[in-house]
């Protein structure tokens, strides 16, 4: 049992290594969409895509690869070889941090199975991971594509599904660590706590709600389209809100609508964690569960202050680079760190121990 037990601790400090990395990635992702880098690999190349071009020629052809699509052909129509590899650098990395990600999952896997470390629960979920890793490259790949048929954009729809992708694994991966970490839970004897357990569950999928359609903001451009707060340039209920028929792709395609719901889902968000944080005042919890509902609520007030910002900073005519692009860049990984924070609330309220 004690050999279990230091295994377990070996395999948490792993998992949170590959959950790190995760979230380095989808920062990295957004950086590589707000650059315009995004469409710059034309081709997937699993296996020899970890080779980037070495030579002069090799470059060249490259670029001309690139010319034969639509981001160069309706929006880049002659940018240089060297801005070419500027923007070709973000999405090589991208790439390669991908290719990483799966390496320092799966070798670290297969030494703890052949050394007989893991738990026999536990090789599932792992095998799962890894799946699920596996997939999100080919829906990454699929969001890709969508960019290079017509229009120099990515599908907003698969868009979101690839974020949100990452963010599910992102949370397994963390949650089965904490759980490896602290396999009994303390707060199972305080009165009343199931209700707040409930509570914490409905913000959680709340924030996932804000954060896939932060996604469609971002899909649409639609964070650019109104830039005043509170007001929407001068509206409370701007022109055009439902202006597309059938009523619900509004929703989805409208940038308008889109930038009107995001913030009323994070109006939402405010609201509900300043009630579970008051709420909890009202239960017996430890001092670690308590610390991570403080930890929410301030985890809130910098991500609102974030998104603030990067809205109001969007300049007149829009830039590939520069403060909005960290800005922008910092308020995705504010989004991830809530949401983390709203986990860790989670799993110190979780009812039962081990793999919950």
């Amino acid at each position: 049992m004690e050999s279990f037990n230091q295994s377990d601790r070996q395999i948490a400090h792993w998992l949170t290594v590959v959950a790190i990395l995760i979230f380095c990635m989808v920062i990295l992702g957004g950086v590589t969409r707000l650059t315009g880098s995004g469409l710059s690999m034309v081709h997937w190349e699993p296996i020899m895509g970890i080779v980037p071009p070495l030579s002069d020629n090799e470059w060249q052809e490259t670029f001309e690869k690139y010319k034969q699509f639509p981001e160069y052909q309706k929006i880049n129509r002659g940018m240089s070889l060297s801005e070419f590899k500027g923007i070709f650098a973000f999405e090589y990395a991208h790439r390669v941090l991908g290719r990483i990600i799966g390496l320092a999952f799966l070798l670290p896997f297969l030494y703890f199975l052949v050394r007989k470390r893991i738990r026999r629960p536990m090789v599932p979920r792992l095998v799962i991971m890894f799946i699920l890793g596996g997939l999100q490259g080919l829906l990454g790949w699929y969001m890709v594509k969508s960019g290079l048929v017509d229009k120099p954009n990515v599908s907003q729809y698969r868009l979101a599904a690839h974020f949100t992708a990452a963010i599910l694994i992102y949370s397994y991966i963390l949650w089965t660590a904490w759980s490896l970490y602290a396999p009994t839970p303390r707060n199972s004897w305080a009165p009343g706590v199931d209700k707040l357990r409930r509570m914490t569950r409905w913000l959680t999928a709340f924030i996932i709600v804000m954060i896939i359609s932060g996604a469609f903001v971002a899909g649409t451009h639609a964070g650019g389209l109104h830039k005043t707060f509170p007001d929407m340039s001068g509206h409370l209920f701007p022109p055009g809100l439902f202006s597309i028929s059938p009523f619900y792709l509004n929703f989805f395609d409208n940038p308008t609508t889109i930038q009107f719901t995001h913030r009323l889902i994070a109006y939402a968000v405010i609201i509900f964690i300043c009630f579970v944080w008051y709420k909890a005042k009202n239960y017996t919890l430890t001092p670690a569960t308590r610390n991570a509902f403080h930890l929410l609520l301030i985890m809130m007030i910098v991500q609102v202050t974030l998104g603030i910002s990067t809205l109001l900073s969007v300049p007149e005519v829009p830039v590939r680079a520069g403060v909005i692009i960290q800005l922008a860049a910092a308020h995705q990984a504010g989004a991830l760190l809530l949401l983390t924070a709203a986990l860790n609330v989670n799993h110190k309220l979780r009812s039962s121990g081990g793999f919950s």
